[in-house]
């Protein structure tokens, strides 16, 4: 009695293995050509992170330099101003004296146009980050930590400080 083995043709079995063996290969494809991808879009999204730090970074040094030149110029005149102020105290003639007074005017409208404030009076509160302490002193006449005489103005435009005040502080803590 010969049993009857229902054959399956060779072509077929070895179809079936090909198949089998092709979508393994093809899923490990798709699987590396997969993280390719992620990687390369993790570049990109680093790149572009990159390129925007640096397009704000040169923006900011752009606005900075301007603001540095600015304040470099400024503090190439300030002397020439400072100068004039210390002349029309000892000046001798009320003319000269007047002139003088004229041009620090004249000076000061100029500084107030390029947006530059001075600061630093007498009565003041002594601000660290603002004045130059360059003397204390025990004197009644202020409150604590006020500033009883000023040396040399200080400047600033806006928030940047061209030129920190010089000042004697009065009752320091």
């Amino acid at each position: 009695m010969d049993e009857k083995v229902k054959e399956v043709p060779e072509t077929e079995l070895e179809k079936e293995e090909t198949t089998s063996e092709e979508t393994a290969s093809e899923n490990a494809e798709t699987k590396k050509l997969s993280e390719e991808l992620e990687e390369t879009k993790r570049k990109y999204l680093v790149m572009l992170a990159e390129y925007d730090n640096f397009r704000k970074r040169a923006q900011k040094e752009r606005e900075n330099a301007y603001g540095d030149a600015y304040a470099d110029a400024l503090t190439a005149l300030l002397p020439v101003f400072d100068n004039l102020e210390r002349a029309s105290t000892f000046a001798g003639g009320d003319g000269m004296a007047e002139g003088i007074t004229m041009i620090i005017h004249q000076f000061e409208n100029a500084l107030k146009n390029m947006g530059v404030e001075a600061y630093g009076a007498v009565g003041d509160e002594f601000d660290p980050n603002l004045h130059n302490a360059i003397m204390q002193e025990e004197n009644e006449e202020f409150g604590e930590n006020a500033i009883s005489e000023v040396f040399q103005k200080g400047y600033k435009r806006g928030e940047k400080i061209i030129r920190f005040a010089m000042v004697k502080v009065a009752n320091c803590g």
